[in-house]
């Protein structure tokens, strides 16, 4: 997969569960955790700006892409 999530990684910086994330950003706890997971093939860019609002931080932060080999 040519991207990268690293939404877990994210969320433990800020010590937030996804319990609360999911609380915040007013989307059900089973689908962020596909999403944390890489589980998902597309995201709402309502729903990503809502983690970065949330997370205070860029998307670039949560999605990363890498170049297959």
């Amino acid at each position: 997969m040519a991207i990268i999530l690293r939404l877990d990684r994210v969320m433990a910086d800020r010590k937030m569960s996804l319990k609360e994330l999911s609380e915040r950003v007013g989307v059900a706890n089973v689908n962020l955790s596909k999403l944390k997971t890489g589980k998902v093939s597309a995201v709402r860019f309502s729903t990503l700006e809502a983690i970065c609002d949330v997370l205070d931080c860029q998307p670039g932060d949560i999605l990363e892409y890498k170049r297959d080999d």
